[in-house]
Formats: C-alpha cells, sequence, structure tokens
C-alpha cells in the first residue's frame, strides 16, 4: 500500500504565513481503479498566487498546487506508466488521478508533458508551463507591444516577469524591470538583455522611472499592484496597456492601500485588463511549443531556485513570498528522482 504526504492547510494565514500553519499528515492509498492513474510528485510549484487565493482555502483540507509527477502505475491509455505528467494535485506526494477535469476553466488540470528535447521536465513548472503560459498570452494577447515601446514590468525576476521581459525584447522593445536588489537587477539586465532597472528598494522609485523612462510607459506588466503600480500608471503614454496579472504587494497584508489610479486611467485613455491565463486553456499547447521553440533558440533563457526535500516546501513557499527566488521557485523531492 502507497502512503502519501499531503500538506493540510491547519490555520487561516494571518499576514505573512507561519510554520503552524501548516500540517503534514499521512494517507493510505487504496488500489487503483480501471480509468485511474498513481502520480509520484518529483517536483512542486510554489506560486504567489497560493497566498492570494488563501482566503478562499477550507481548514483541514490539502493546499493547492501544480507538481510534475511520474506516472507509477496506471490503468488509464492516457496517462501511461513511465511517462512525466502536469497535475494540480496540490500539495501531496502521492495522487491517485483519472486523467478527467474541466477544460473550460482548467481547474484540477493533468496532461501528460510534450517532449522536450531533452530539458529537465521541472520545466514543465515553469518557462514550458504556466508561468510561461502566463508570459506568452499576457504578452501576446493583453500588452501587444510594439516595436519601440517602453515596457515596464514588476516582479521581473520572478517566473512570469523575467519571461515576459525577454518577450518583449524579441518584440523590439525597450523593457524596464522593477525589483528589489542590484544583483537580481544585473541578471536582468547582463543575462536576460533587459535595457535597465530600478531596484524599488534603494532607489527614488518615481524619479527614477522619470529618468530612464523619458518618453513615458506604453506597456505595464503588472505583476505586484500597490503604490509602485500607481507610479507607473501616472506616467505611462495615452492609450497605453496595462494586464494585470498579480497583486504580490497585497497578499500578506491586511489592510493594502495606494493612491487612486481612476485619474490617470482616464486622462491617458488606458487600457487596463486583469487575466487569469486559463482563459488560453484551449491554446496551452501553442504556448509550451512556442516557448519551447524560443528556448532551444537560445532566445529566452531561465532560471530555477530549487529547494531540496518535501518536507522544506514550506520554507520555499515562504522564501518565494520573499523574494529569495530568481525565476521560477521549485521543490525537488530528490529521494524518488532516479
Amino acid at each position: 500500500m502507497v502512503k502519501a504526504q499531503v500538506y493540510i492547510y491547519s490555520n487561516p494565514f494571518d499576514g505573512f504565513p507561519k510554520p503552524g500553519d501548516l500540517t503534514i499528515i499521512e494517507e493510505d492509498l487504496r488500489p487503483l481503479l480501471d480509468g485511474e492513474y498513481l502520480a509520484e510528485a518529483h517536483y512542486l510549484s510554489v506560486d504567489p498566487y497560493m497566498r492570494g487565493y488563501a482566503p478562499g482555502f477550507k481548514v483541514g483540507t490539502p493546499l493547492i498546487g501544480g507538481q510534475v509527477a511520474l506516472i507509477r502505475e496506471s490503468k488509464n491509455p492516457n496517462f501511461p506508466e513511465g511517462k512525466y505528467c502536469f497535475g494540480q494535485f496540490g500539495w501531496r506526494s502521492y495522487t491517485i488521478a483519472n486523467g478527467v477535469y474541466d477544460r473550460s476553466t482548467a481547474v484540477n488540470m493533468q496532461y501528460v508533458l510534450p517532449d522536450f528535447k531533452g530539458l529537465s521536465p521541472s520545466l514543465g513548472l515553469g518557462v514550458l508551463g504556466m508561468p510561461g503560459n502566463t508570459a506568452y498570452f499576457g504578452v501576446e494577447e493583453i500588452c501587444r507591444p510594439k516595436v519601440g515601446d517602453t515596457v515596464v514590468i514588476t516582479g521581473a525576476a520572478g517566473a512570469v516577469g523575467s519571461h515576459v521581459g525577454q518577450i518583449a525584447k524579441l518584440k523590439g522593445c525597450n523593457v524596464i524591470g522593477i525589483t528589489g536588489s542590484d544583483d537580481k537587477g544585473k541578471w536582468l539586465c547582463n543575462e536576460l538583455k533587459f535595457d535597465s532597472f530600478i531596484n524599488y528598494k534603494t532607489q527614488d522609485f518615481k524619479k527614477t522611472l522619470k529618468q530612464i523612462a523619458q518618453d513615458g510607459v506604453d506597456c505595464y506588466f503588472d505583476n505586484v499592484g500597490g503604490e509602485i503600480s500607481s507610479i507607473i500608471i501616472n506616467q505611462m503614454n495615452s492609450f497605453g496597456k496595462i494586464a494585470v496579472c498579480g497583486s504580490i504587494s497585497a497578499y500578506n497584508e491586511k489592510q493594502a492601500k495606494a493612491s487612486v489610479i481612476q485619474g490617470p486611467v482616464t486622462l491617458q485613455q488606458l487600457r487596463m485588463e486583469g487575466f487569469l491565463v486559463t482563459r488560453w486553456n484551449n491554446r496551452w499547447g501553442e504556448g509550451i511549443n512556442k516557448n519551447l521553440q524560443w528556448v532551444q533558440e537560445g532566445k529566452i533563457k531561465y532560471r530555477e531556485t530549487i529547494t531540496d526535500g518535501f518536507e522544506n516546501m514550506f520554507q520555499a513557499f515562504t522564501d518565494m513570498l520573499k523574494g529569495v527566488n530568481y525565476g521560477k521557485s521549485i521543490v525537488r523531492v530528490k529521494s524518488l528522482i532516479k
């Protein structure tokens, strides 16, 4: 009998998550039924949205999240034994799944990973998974920048932001990344070829943005929200576009505040649109294939911050919320990977 370890949401997050908020329990898994398969977690994702969705979690339920898992046993021909799959299985080491999910909303998304051409299956959680598709569709369908546009990205050193900036560069844009350390900023500019960065923790943000974006901002990819977003929106050009992907700055705040933005949105006739990447669920493979092509061509680079050990998921989660990670934050269950 297979025993699964599962992280249970024990106490509602009150501000920043604390160790006692989650509890690891063990479950005995039953034998498979026809149409089911057994997934063994090898790589698990920690993402900002997990904290953002926390107010809707029910105490006593497993924490949500995606993982790349090895199919250990299968009675489902669409999920063959020995293949890697992606599944929204949550924070658990083993899962019995049946491959069925709501394709209109991608709730409980499950699919066998395509051929990554020798690249690590862990990329199915990052550049060749949800974050990569978020960047791809967010730029292609929401921002739609033109050659010469100035594009500003908050959370620029994260899995989504670092990818967004590189796609914008491929389109001939002037790209400004907002981050919280000079080391991350240097990585963005030296390795990923962003044009410039602003360290919002050490620089006068409003003044520096005016100096760097002297002709204004045309596109803004917002992962953070808060006062920084208000400053950027106030410096946007007429008919500028804003893609709202997240609000990291407010996830741990009990009462978040930022300046009113309705004035500049109206006067500059800005288009501001929030989105969930699952909107393009019917084009999921398109995004993965395009990002894989760019990676193989050396046009998109990526970085993974890997924490070893299922027992260290909470640490990886809180490190990610503190901005410790470069690129995609992943937990590797090293003991299970042969």
